[in-house]
């Protein structure tokens, strides 16, 4: 079989399981989560989502990225509420989908349905996170092109199947598979998200620094979501793909990405008070 009909078949698996499990449930759903990890994709959310999943207060939802607000929302809210345990005193139930940063229609729809939730985004290098997504949807037999191919087709890609709005079947699959530069546009997504949510229920924390001091981002991340002091057996990287092979992110293209973010790096320092974002190489 494929790496992309692997893949699909584990899907599919992973859907009928978790489906079963709330259908089960939805006579008698549980609450609505308590927070939302919501990105962005390749920045860490798969380690923070183990740390989070750890801590004893902490019930997470039947499955990570159950992306109700971006590709189910159809399903309505009991659907989504099926996924979660009951309220429970002292007890916060939460999901992780990275696909929520990114796409357009979520921050409203999140906040009318968590109308008092916290969320924790997750910013990575862009020049990097490009790279890593490339890898990633290469890995499943989605991506024909070379990196540098790739990144000249986006442009042409998105326009292409957003044609008919963001919540087509071709949207969602090229927004997901193919937005390497426009994921890392990070000010853009994140002036969305503060046009419909509090900036103060909004924590935005570079992977980077959850890479290099994971206690430390860890601490931070409970006292914003008024969990108890906690410290995880381990901190271990998690991560769904394995690099193989020689690297496509040359220099000549990397110093073309960097200053292709730049400018929208330079407006996000502004937009959260940052000294820096990532430097640019040399």
């Amino acid at each position: 079989m494929s790496p992309a009909g692997r893949r699909g078949a584990v899907d599919r698996l992973r859907r009928t399981v978790r489906s079963a499990r709330a259908w089960g449930r939805v006579l008698a759903p549980g609450a609505l989560p308590d927070f939302l990890i919501i990105g962005g994709q390749r920045c860490g959310t798969t380690s923070l989502y183990h740390y989070l999943t750890a801590h004893p207060q902490v019930r997470a939802a039947t499955g990570k990225e159950l992306q109700f607000f971006s590709l189910h929302h159809g399903r309505g809210r009991r659907w989504y509420r099926a996924h979660f345990p009951t309220a429970a005193p002292g007890r916060h139930s939460f999901e992780a989908s990275p696909y929520y940063l990114f796409h357009p229609s979520v921050p409203r729809r999140v906040a009318e349905t968590l109308p008092r939730a916290r969320f924790v985004a997750l910013l990575r290098d862009p020049v990097e996170r490009a790279y890593s997504h490339y890898l990633h949807t290469r890995s499943y037999g989605a991506e024909p092109l070379s990196f540098a191919d790739a990144l000249r087709a986006e442009p042409d890609r998105l326009a292409a199947a957003l044609r008919d709005g963001p919540d087509t079947r071709a949207a969602h699959a090229a927004l997901r598979n193919h937005s390497y530069a426009a994921r890392g546009r990070y000010v853009e997504q994140l002036e969305r998200w503060y046009a419909h949510v509090p900036r103060e229920r909004l924590l935005v924390l570079r992977s980077e620094d959850l890479y290099a001091d994971p206690a430390g981002v860890y601490a931070q991340t409970l006292r914003f979501l008024d969990l108890e002091p906690f410290v995880p057996p381990a901190f271990a990287r998690h991560t769904r793909r394995v690099d193989r092979g020689p690297s496509e992110l040359t220099d000549a293209l990397r110093a073309e990405l960097a200053a292709e973010f730049a400018p929208h790096n330079a407006r996000l320092a502004a937009l959260l008070g940052w000294s820096q974002t990532w430097p640019t190489p040399a």
